[in-house]
């Protein structure tokens, strides 16, 4: 199928080694478990990777991190940075502008969730809420960055594609021959990394990507082969609330996933619940995004040999109280 801009060369694996060198003080590398009732439940061989085990309980811990080491390599004059987020992300900012001794300024809508913003806070991110969504906070920090001279941190770029692969790397060193991964699609930087560490160590391996239907801009650009915008309205998916991605992103999905599955609220809530029940982890909503879609398509797993990540567990303890009490 053809993007409507050719999609770069992913990171190979020399790349995404040396990145998960640099990060293996900051970032350990997270647990892979096939848990029993799971695959029970399944009928099938499912791993879980666990990037809700990473320092911020997010995989974002290990994007930024090697993004500004790049950034210092051909800019050392770096002076502070700004970005747009729902949470994660801008953890990862706090947590790489620490490491890099950075100030950091960090934008996040209007509403947004309680306890993330407390982490970006105790990180030592300056918190600033703007906007009823993530794009007008994105543009937001796009308009601060050009007047104050600071550097506008992506969301999405292949300096941070390449630290996310190295979760990737290692769920496929360790577990081999897998069929099918499911992965969550916010910006695109999960699903792009998976694409890179997938065709460097396990090239038979397909990739299912997952949106929430409430923020449908990932599976519209992708059907479209364009960036595509669309409205995000989800409250449980707040991770893939994202209004408009990077052009560069979805012409490498288009390359490299074969399809993408669109997760109502409902069922991110139930994966929430069935996560926590067979395995007592605490996924959000995006991170229970991968069980939830391939739970959908259950039937055509039986057999086969499964990985889902769960990319988070920062969520509100109102919501999941919530959430686990059947009232989403």
């Amino acid at each position: 199928m053809d993007a409507a801009l050719p999609a770069p060369p992913l990171p190979d694996a020399a790349a995404i080694d040396d990145a998960a060198r640099f990060l293996a003080d900051l970032v350990p590398a997270t647990p892979q478990f096939c848990w029993p009732q799971v695959s029970e439940a399944f009928g099938a061989e499912v791993w879980l990777k666990h990037e809700n085990h990473t320092p911020i309980g997010a995989f974002k811990a290990r994007s930024v991190a090697v993004y500004f080491r790049e950034l210092l390599k051909r800019d050392p004059e770096v002076r502070g940075v700004v970005t747009a987020t729902r949470g994660n992300h801008g953890q990862a900012v706090g947590l790489a502008a620490r490491r890099f001794e950075l100030p950091a300024k960090v934008y996040v809508p209007r509403g947004n969730s309680v306890e993330k913003n407390a982490a970006m806070r105790a990180l030592g991110a300056t918190l600033v809420e703007h906007g009823d969504d993530f794009q007008a906070s994105r543009e937001e920090a796009m308009r601060v960055a050009a007047r104050d001279g600071l550097h506008l941190v992506p969301s999405y770029h292949l300096d941070i594609v390449k630290g996310v692969a190295t979760y990737w790397a290692e769920l496929f060193r360790a577990v081999p021959d897998i069929d099918v991964v499911y992965v969550p699609i916010g910006m695109g930087s999960g699903a792009c990394a998976a694409a890179a560490a997938r065709n460097a160590l396990s090239p038979r391996t397909k990739i299912v990507g997952v949106c929430s239907a409430l923020a449908p801009a990932s599976a519209r650009s992708f059907e479209a082969r364009r960036v595509v915008e669309a409205p995000a309205t989800t409250l449980l998916g707040d991770g893939m609330a994202c209004r408009k991605l990077d052009a560069e992103s979805i012409a490498i999905m288009v390359a490299n996933v074969e399809r993408i599955v669109e997760v109502t609220d409902a069922e991110l809530a139930e994966a929430m619940r069935a996560i926590f029940r067979m395995t007592h982890n605490v996924a959000e909503g995006a991170g229970a995004a991968a069980y939830a879609a391939a739970w959908r398509e259950r039937e055509h797993l039986r057999g086969r040999r499964v990985a889902l990540t769960l990319t988070g567990g920062n969520v509100d303890a109102p919501l999941f109280t919530d959430v686990l009490a059947g009232r989403h």
